[in-house]
């Protein structure tokens, strides 16, 4: 006889059962936003890390400079001579007079201290930076997102007018500008003058950069279906423009902001060392760097702070800025 079949045995149900519910160890998988994805992404990348952080310190350098200065340092336009040697005019003892009362030692001729000045060049650098970057995000918007939306005679006219900016020499320009001004203009005076010309003209020249990126990207973005959808459904221009292709431009605009704030901060330093920045005694990185060249053969360390200086800060912005290129690019690879 063969034996009887059985029919197979069922699992309880724990529930049915009235049981504990025994965990099965799946764990639920959770959709992530473009924001939490970039944040991941950048959080990975240790060097764009660190040099985001170096910037926000920078940053809080320059805002805190008074009070900094008055724990570390001393006022920026003190003289010090009895700390100069009265033959030479140069900072007694080693490395250009660095003491724990100096840390970076004291300029030769005057006896100013070199840290004071460097915290307060902080902010002098950083404002002209920011300012003539925002400056030139926002024409650069405005004129890249016209052009590439309407395209025809008006994409024409903003890409000419481009080209001409692209090819005129700043430098000069800046330079022949600051020897005319008047030392008052709309309410400011003296280095105020000149910190708001170079955010201006800065700013002016760097906007064809910002809108060659964003027209590119307008052009390719203007026949996705989202805006034929929004142009189906009655959005006008205005709404088209504002509402449905620039939230889509953040991430490019960003990130050609962050590198060009360090093209800014070397424009300002440039222009202090020729003569063309903001007035002495108002301390500038580039300025330092010009009054160095007396008396950098005798006393190079006045010449290597400002100059070390300027590095370490292009230098985190570069970082930070390739760092968060690579965080806002979903097919960009390491």
């Amino acid at each position: 006889m063969t034996a009887p079949l059985h029919e197979p045995t069922k699992e309880a149900d724990p529930i049915a059962a009235g049981g504990p519910v025994v965990d099965s160890g799946v764990k639920k998988v959770e959709g992530r936003s473009l924001k939490q994805i970039a944040w991941n992404r950048l959080k990975q990348d240790k060097v764009a890390l660190t040099g985001g952080i170096v910037v926000l310190v920078l940053i809080v350098v320059a805002v805190f400079a008074p009070l900094i200065v008055n724990l570390f340092g001393h006022p920026p336009n003190e003289f010090h001579q009895d700390l100069l040697d009265p033959l030479t005019n140069l900072p007694t003892g080693s490395l250009g007079g660095v003491s724990g009362d100096y840390l970076f030692g004291v300029e030769p001729n005057k006896g100013r201290d070199i840290f004071s000045r460097i915290v307060y060049g902080a902010r002098i650098s950083l404002l002209v930076a920011f300012l003539a970057a925002l400056v030139a995000v926002a024409l650069g918007t405005l004129f890249g997102i016209i052009a590439g939306y309407f395209g025809g005679w008006v994409d024409a006219v903003i890409s000419r007018v481009m080209d001409v900016l692209l090819s005129f020499p700043q430098l000069l320009f800046i330079i022949s500008l600051v020897s005319v001004l008047p030392d008052d203009l709309l309410g400011l005076t003296g280095s105020g003058v000149r910190i708001a010309v170079l955010v201006a003209v800065i700013g002016f020249f760097g906007w064809p950069y910002v809108g060659r990126i964003v027209r590119g990207q307008t052009l390719s973005l203007r026949e996705r279906e989202y805006v034929e959808a929004a142009r189906s459904l009655g959005g006008g221009r205005t709404h088209i423009l504002f509402r449905e292709l620039l939230p889509n431009l953040v991430a490019p605009i960003t990130v050609y902001a962050t590198l060009m704030i360090p093209t800014n901060i070397l424009t300002e330093a440039a222009l202090s060392f020729l003569g063309a920045g903001v007035r002495p005694p108002t301390a500038s990185w580039g300025g330092m760097l010009r009054d160095a060249l007396e008396t950098y053969e005798h006393d190079p360390m006045f010449m290597v702070f400002p100059g070390v200086t300027i590095f370490i800060t292009v230098l985190a912005f570069n970082l930070f800025g390739d760092g968060l290129r690579d965080a806002l690019d979903p097919k960009g690879t390491r």
